[in-house]
């Protein structure tokens, strides 16, 4: 098992509120998984179910993340070429070469591609951008249990107005990234909670 291809990729970028979320997927060529795509293409039961599916299914699959404050001490290209190293990392098994999903490759111990719009072309992308938006949209539910006034379950922590709204309103909470540009214009208007 000499060429095993890993796909990364990763989701929450653009979030003002919690991790930077990346997964690497490396797929069984023995055992397909039919429907991949881009996790944003998907509806969240489908997504669901291929996360099972591919979880079940593949050679190897790993989380990363970067959290609040490592985004702010590092900027979020950074910090998410970390979280990239540290799913690449955390594989039971050791790729060969690995696929990254955009214009850019965090520094591996392996030969990495990037490939733009990867998520639509390679299906271990696919399956990784599929875990990553799994495992960040969990983790926006649990806060919406711990904070439901501020409306995670709907807005994953984008920046929508309704967001923005609430923040204005009801305060940073310690999971928001303080380096992004509307936070730290709460934060100079009130005290953090």
């Amino acid at each position: 098992m000499s060429n095993l291809i890993a796909g990364v990729d990763e989701v929450g970028r653009g979030p003002l509120v919690g991790a930077v979320v990346t997964a690497a997927v490396i797929l069984d060529p023995s055992q397909p998984i039919a429907g991949l795509a881009d996790s944003k293409k998907l509806s969240e039961k489908r997504r669901l179910l291929l996360a099972d599916e591919i979880r079940s299914k593949a050679l190897a699959w790993s989380l990363g993340r970067a959290e609040p404050f490592e985004i702010d001490e590092l900027n979020i290209l950074q910090a998410t070429m970390l979280a990239m190293q540290r799913a690449v990392a955390g594989l039971s098994l050791t790729p060969s070469h690995v696929l990254i999903d955009g214009n850019r490759c965090p520094e591996l111990p392996m030969p990495a591609t990037a490939v733009v719009g990867g998520d639509g072309k390679e299906a271990a992308i696919s399956a990784a951008s599929i875990l990553a938006k799994v495992a960040r949209d969990t983790e926006m539910q649990d806060l919406h249990l711990r904070y439901p006034a501020y409306g995670f379950d709907r807005h994953k922590g984008y920046p929508t107005p309704a967001h923005l709204q609430a923040i204005r309103e009801l305060g940073v909470l310690g999971e928001y990234r303080r380096s992004f540009a509307p936070v730290r214009a709460c934060l100079s208007a009130q005290e953090v909670i």
